[in-house]
């Protein structure tokens, strides 16, 4: 299984987009605002550092965001970067 095939489970009560993977939870924190939701921070298991997971994660976040027309402001150095390298997800920046 690769990691764009697991599921993204988005933890209302904790405030992030998670990805379990190799037993361990990768994830980004967020905050809700009326209108967008705020990603704060990405953060994966070291031992899972290099594997694409932080990509996957935070591609399956934006997909996510979408699906529910919803918008978004990055405040993550990780998904500010994603978003160079990946600008047909401008559409959803709040």
């Amino acid at each position: 299984m690769t990691y764009q095939e697991i599921e993204l489970i988005d933890n209302i009560e904790k405030h992030r987009f998670e990805l379990w993977a190799e037993e361990k939870c990768s994830f980004i924190d967020y905050e809700l605002e009326s209108d967008r939701l705020i990603l704060v921070h990405t953060e994966v298991p070291e031992e899972l550092e290099g594997k694409g997971i932080a990509a996957a994660l935070v591609e399956k976040t934006l997909q996510h965001l979408q699906e529910h027309n919803l918008k978004m402001q990055p405040l993550c150095s990780y998904i500010k970067v994603y978003l160079k390298r990946h600008p047909e997800w401008e559409i959803i920046v709040a």
